[in-house]
């Protein structure tokens, strides 16, 4: 069985508070788009793990799918299996890859071995795993809220209009990200904002990530100037970085000013 785990953006994340077991809460909309993994599951005589593409740091033991596969296994008698990573999404990049591939692992183990997992309990399962993992179990565009583990529904659609991830080949841990934000409550909700024509977003829609890490590496500040200046109606930093994206109302014909990084274009 293959499948191909994709990214997510963010549009919009504001940072509101500080929790008490040390997580932040959080405004976003996460929305899906295809810059994808590929991850093969098949029957094995013993489990093993193995990837390939961009090198993975850390030891592949504690690789999300692997913990995907004991965490359910734990619950259910699951079978060995092989599992194989094609990595392609960029890592520390804020589009949420390994989440995607942890979720996916989830949801392939249960459809392979009928376990009947319901959409609730894939996201129980997911949340033990990261706080962006359950949103790749129903992998549609949502609101979210708390750790940006809580969903509810939203009708932000980008459908038709092109996207431009520029991913400058520099990795920002999580750790280091949130280590600059100041959380606070804005004065309006980003629901709200989001309810306004896609043309108003670039004054109102904000990314907090982006105060701190902009003056830390101006080249992701240059780089959303950069989306601008080509004619992106929004342009944006993605999750905690260092992913920075443009939307399109047609595809971006030239993006040779970006040769040196990783570019990726699509319709959405």
């Amino acid at each position: 069985m293959l499948v191909f785990p994709n990214a997510k953006i963010n549009i919009g994340l504001r940072i509101t508070e500080k929790r008490a077991d040390g997580f932040h809460n959080l405004q976003s909309c996460f929305y899906p788009v295809g810059w994808t993994d590929a991850l093969e599951i098949i029957p094995a005589d013993e489990f093993s793990f193995s990837s390939s593409g961009i090198p993975i740091p850390g030891d592949p033991a504690r690789n999300l799918c692997v913990k995907a596969y004991a965490l359910v296994k734990a619950d259910y008698s699951l079978p060995p299996v092989q599992m194989h990573l094609h990595k392609n999404v960029p890592i520390g990049a804020g589009l949420g890859g390994g989440s995607a591939d942890a979720a996916f692992a989830l949801t392939m183990l249960n459809d392979r071995f009928g376990l009947n997992l319901t959409t609730h309990q894939l996201e129980e399962y997911a949340r033990q795993l990261g706080s962006d993992c359950a949103f790749f179990i129903q992998n549609k565009p949502m609101y979210c809220l708390e750790k940006g583990d809580v969903f509810e529904g939203i009708d932000t659609d980008l459908t038709g209009y092109y996207i431009v991830l520029v991913y400058p080949n520099l990795g920002i841990s999580t750790a280091e990200a949130y280590a600059g934000v100041r959380p606070q409550q804005p004065a309006e909700s980003l629901r709200s904002q989001l309810e306004q024509p896609i043309t108003n977003w670039r004054k109102i829609i904000h990314n907090d990530f982006e105060d701190s890490l902009f003056p830390r590496y101006p080249l992701l500040k240059r780089l959303k100037e950069q989306l601008y200046e080509l004619g992106a109606v929004y342009a944006s930093m993605s999750g905690s970085g260092s992913t920075v994206y443009g939307i399109f109302n047609a595809p971006l014909v030239d993006t040779n000013q970006f040769s040196d990084y990783s570019v990726f274009q699509t319709r959405l």
